[in-house]
C-alpha cells in the first residue's frame, strides 16, 4: 500500500548520504529544526488547554498567585 512512500523515501535517504557532511548538517537542521519545534508548540498547547479545561485536582494546594484572587472572592461573598 505505502511501497511508493518507502520507495520514494529510500532515494531520499540515499541521495542525503552521499551528500558533503556540511550540507547534509544543513539539510537535517533546516528540515528538522522546524518539525521539533512546531511539535513542541502544539505539544505546549495541547498541554496548557487540557489543565485549563480539567483544572486543578481537588487536593491541590493553592500557589502563592492564586491566594490574593480567592481571598477577594471570600470577601465580596
Amino acid at each position: 500500500m505505502l511501497r511508493w512512500l518507502a520507495e520514494w523515501w529510500g532515494g531520499v535517504e540515499l541521495w542525503i548520504t552521499q551528500l558533503w557532511f556540511p550540507f547534509q548538517f544543513l539539510l537535517v537542521m533546516g528540515v528538522l529544526l522546524p518539525v521539533c519545534l512546531t511539535v513542541a508548540w502544539a505539544l505546549d498547547r495541547i498541554v496548557d488547554f487540557l489543565s485549563a479545561r480539567f483544572g486543578p485536582s481537588r487536593g491541590q494546594r493553592v500557589t502563592r498567585s492564586e491566594e490574593p484572587e480567592q481571598a477577594d472572592q471570600v470577601a465580596s461573598s
